[in-house]
């Protein structure tokens, strides 16, 4: 699929994606510059807590692949985590060679304020586009997501 998908559109796509990649940054900028100021977090930081808040009992192994980057990295995240009281790791009944997490009282309190200073961020692409383009737009971003999954593109090696 991929290799198809790079012989179409030449300029257009190359146009579209730095548009892309200009926009995450731009928001996640945006994003973490909020985090930071008002609760002292990153933004990597805030997606870990609302992953783990909205899936109790992950693994460290379910937050990389969910965020396609590598275990040691996920696995330094969830020790930073944890040193700042937001997360615990209990013994896996299921295998006790891995540890499940979960979010303290002050971590899932943490992600639900975070949750709120997200928002602001989100109301900036409404104000940019009305609800058609942004429909078509996630949409058309959800179908790229599913393509590049399914042909593990860009999933770290370790």
């Amino acid at each position: 699929m991929y290799a198809a998908a790079s012989t179409r559109g030449g300029a257009e796509t190359m146009t579209f994606f730095s548009d892309l990649v200009r926009c995450e940054t731009r928001l996640y900028n945006a994003l973490n510059d909020q985090l930071r100021s008002r609760h002292g977090i990153t933004a990597s930081q805030f997606e870990f807590l609302r992953y783990l808040r909205d899936h109790p009992g992950a693994r460290v192994g379910d937050l990389a692949a969910f965020f396609a980057i590598g275990i040691g990295a996920t696995s330094k995240g969830m020790d930073r985590l944890e040193a700042r009281g937001w997360l615990r790791r209990v013994p896996n009944p299921a295998d006790r060679r891995s540890s499940l997490l979960e979010l303290t009282d002050a971590g899932i309190e943490l992600a639900n304020d975070a949750e709120t200073t997200s928002t602001t961020i989100c109301s900036l692409i409404q104000a940019a586009l009305d609800p058609g383009q942004l429909q078509a737009a996630a949409q058309a971003l959800r179908q790229l997501r599913a393509s590049l999954e399914y042909d593990k593109i860009g999933t770290p090696a370790g």
